[in-house]
């Protein structure tokens, strides 16, 4: 589905300007806006897919890279590099827009963003979905992404960037071999830079937050607990390294109207086009 958007600029409140792009929704307005917010090494791109999809069921959809991600810009104090700061700078996008209430739909550190926000700015949060993200992280997903987030890596071209995609992220994406999907995944993590060669598109800084005793990774479960009386959806890949299943039963008995879709095949973390994860999104939003 092709769906314009408007693409736009906006200066946080100590600097940074950040990348975003707003999606009209298609159609009659059917109800809140939804504000997606991507992973640790993403960007805008990581939701060009879904983003259409979303405004489609007519709705308003705002997507943002943030600070040292695509083109937003890099931050010259990397201690800023964390969920709390991202959260800051969301909440003032959305007062730029004039949007009060918005559904947070967050894969992975998004979703650390969208609790973060239900314990400081509950008002916001029309409805949550943590998409492949709890209060307890695995630490082998943990260990698998400190592996490669802020490493150099330099391709030459972008097929060898899709290589390098797929040497990684396979065991996210088990059923995914052919060249077209893996092209597509670097072009949308990556960028080309003014000599041609293909490198991953972030500040390397961002990787403090999953560093070793970065206190990004405390004793989240009190930020799980604000949920409490939003409508949450968790989305989970059937094979992630991140959120256990463990993890997932102990969010269930603190929170028994949590609702939770498992997409098979995938790991870390689902795109949520997949018909699983598509399908229980849909039904969500139908409902909030």
């Amino acid at each position: 589905m092709t769906v314009p958007y408007t693409a736009g600029l906006f200066t946080t409140a100590d600097g940074p300007r950040l990348e975003y792009r707003d999606y009209a929704p298609a159609g009659a307005l059917a109800g809140t806006p939804v504000l997606c917010l991507h992973g640790l090494t993403r960007n805008v791109r990581d939701f060009e897919e879904l983003a259409p999809r979303i405004a489609g069921l007519g709705r308003r959809v705002i997507v943002a890279s943030q600070r040292g991600r695509g083109g937003s810009d890099p931050d010259s104090q990397p201690e800023r590099y964390h969920p709390g700061t991202y959260v800051g700078d969301m909440l003032g996008l959305l007062s730029r827009l004039g949007i009060d209430r918005a559904v947070f739909v967050g894969t992975s550190m998004g979703g650390l963003m969208t609790m973060i926000t239900a314990a400081h700015a509950p008002q916001v949060l029309a409805a949550a979905v943590l998409n492949d993200i709890g209060p307890e992280v695995d630490a082998a997903g943990i260990t698998r992404i400190q592996g490669y987030a802020g490493k150099p890596m330099s391709a030459a071209d972008w097929n060898a960037a899709a290589r390098y995609c797929q040497d990684i992220h396979q065991i996210a994406f088990p059923r995914e071999s052919g060249a077209e999907f893996w092209l597509r995944f670097a072009r949308r993590t990556c960028r080309e830079t003014a000599d041609g060669h293909i490198v991953p598109d972030y500040d390397p800084a961002i990787a403090r937050t999953v560093a070793p005793g970065s206190s990004a990774l405390t004793d989240l479960w009190p930020l799980f607990v604000a949920l409490a009386p939003i409508p949450t959806l968790v989305i989970r890949g059937g094979s992630s390294d991140i959120l256990s299943p463990a993890t997932l039963a102990e969010m269930q008995r603190r929170k028994p109207d949590l609702q939770v879709v498992t997409v098979p095949e995938v790991g870390h973390a689902p795109f949520l086009t997949e018909p699983a994860a598509w399908d229980g999104l849909r039904g969500f939003l139908a409902q909030n």
